[in-house]
């Protein structure tokens, strides 16, 4: 057994608009048979909001927890449509995922609303997963560093605890077109988010950042083999259960041997 430190590996599925309730309830079991009785990685599940409490009592005696794709800062009111954090915590979820490239491009989502739903998340003891990332045009403008950096301050504004934070790192261009960012692109960026992590807290070798975008069964060992790619939000290869298995053995593979914090 190395001395040697890791971050513990997470892996979470983001099953976006997709699955009736037949289809969450049997993914999830289909997710807890190949991978949710394990320990060395934290896995999570993010349904649709419709079958949180489905899937919830699927993961119930298994190692996976349940996650949600949205919420909103406040904790209840006159906004139809909208989900609050403490319903989330009353169904069972334990993460919360913030920021999605999708909710800024297509919902309004901006780097305030992000911070105002991750102080609330922080607030009630939700694990927030702050999701940052770059478009292809601001990529092709090289202005990948300028753009994260800058989402990073606005999203961790008057933020001083990062316990449980989760950071989740998504260049817009490589989700859902079949398009991936090299091991080097991605390590580069999240190499800039641990920096900018050093001078927000003493523990930001502690704090796990994923990769996002495109992740598949064929890239996930050589992304996660990075120092400082900590696992993977992952999302059309988290709606079948043997490739989502697949990317989670990945993230255990390199990690075999080695004690986390």
């Amino acid at each position: 057994m190395t001395d040697k430190l890791l971050r513990k590996p997470l892996v979470a599925g983001n099953w976006k608009m997709n699955t009736d309730r037949h289809e969450a309830a049997s993914l999830a079991k289909g997710v807890v048979d190949s991978i949710g009785r394990q320990y060395k990685a934290d896995i999570v599940l993010c349904p649709p909001f419709v079958w949180l409490h489905e899937v919830g009592m699927v993961l119930r005696d298994s190692n996976v927890s349940l996650g949600a794709q949205n919420f909103h800062w406040e904790d209840k009111g006159a906004f139809t449509g909208e989900i609050s954090g403490p319903m989330l915590k009353s169904v069972g979820c334990k993460y919360a995922i913030i920021g999605h490239s999708e909710r800024r491009q297509l919902f309004g989502e901006t780097d305030a609303t992000v911070n105002k739903k991750l102080k609330k998340a922080l607030d009630i003891g939700l694990y927030p997963i702050v999701c940052l990332g770059e478009t292809l045009a601001e990529r092709e403008s090289n202005k990948t560093g300028e753009i994260v950096s800058n989402q990073f301050r606005g999203a961790f504004e008057g933020v001083n605890d990062f316990q449980n934070i989760t950071i989740a790192y998504e260049p817009v261009w490589a989700i859902g077109t079949g398009r991936n960012a090299t091991p080097g692109q991605a390590q580069e960026v999240h190499r800039l988010l641990r920096q900018m992590l050093k001078d927000k807290t003493r523990e930001f070798d502690k704090i796990r950042i994923l990769y996002g975008g495109s992740v598949k069964p064929e890239n996930a060992g050589e992304l996660c083999v990075q120092a400082d790619i900590d696992g993977f939000l992952v999302g059309g290869a988290s709606l079948k259960a043997i490739d989502f298995a697949a990317i989670v053995n990945a993230a255990l593979r390199k990690c075999q041997g080695i004690r986390h914090f």
